[in-house]
């Protein structure tokens, strides 16, 4: 326990007193100047529901489109583009009805923003084959082996095996399986699909 003698107490309490009162003065230009910062940088909160310019290339064809900026492309395509074929199933990444190609690549449109697919090459099933051409070998796989059955998940299917035998994972039937595995047929078409993904690769790699 500290003692203080009567003659060092009011000399310390002094002390601290002088000290708090010079440490607000010194800080009371600091909080007016930084208050001063704070109102000549406020600026209004931006909406955020606003449309973005977006330019999108899905096809072969331009796109200007005026997006929230949070619109999957997904749903750029369906609602606001009119290309249907893309299917909204789960939303979540998880049943593959959504696939379409970006640069190439199968991609979930669902779990992709349309702003990030700027200045790279979409492709729909829409964009397989023109309108009075014949079909893609896949497509016409898929036909020839009745794998579409109710056909919602066709299209995200037709893409995705088209990217399987692309990225060589189609070398046989356990390989096809694995690599397609991320795309959900409710009618459980499997079997077909497997074999129609078998006859397009010697297709599309003869």
């Amino acid at each position: 326990m500290t003692n203080h003698s009567d003659d060092e107490r009011p000399a310390s309490v002094s002390r601290r007193r002088f000290l708090g009162a010079t440490a607000s003065t010194a800080a009371l230009p600091l909080m007016g100047a930084a208050a001063g910062q704070a109102a000549a940088q406020t600026v209004p909160p931006l909406d955020p529901q606003a449309p973005v310019d977006v330019k999108l290339s899905i096809n072969g064809e331009p796109y200007r489109l005026g997006l929230d900026v949070r619109t999957t492309l997904l749903d750029a395509l369906r609602d606001h583009v009119g290309l249907t074929g893309s299917k909204k199933g789960c939303d979540h990444g998880q049943c593959g009805a959504c696939t379409v190609h970006v640069d190439g690549r199968r991609t979930l449109a669902c779990l992709t923003l349309a702003v990030a697919a700027q200045g790279r090459e979409i492709t729909t099933v829409e964009g397989l084959a023109r309108a009075d051409g014949p079909l893609h070998p896949m497509q016409q796989a898929f036909v020839d082996h009745d794998a579409f059955q109710c056909g919602y998940c066709t299209p995200g299917q037709i893409m995705s095996a088209i990217g399987c035998v692309k990225e060589g994972h189609a070398g046989d039937d356990d390989a096809i399986r694995e690599y397609m595995s991320g795309n959900l047929c409710r009618c459980a078409a499997y079997p077909n699909i497997v074999a129609a993904v078998r006859q397009a690769k010697l297709q599309m790699e003869g």
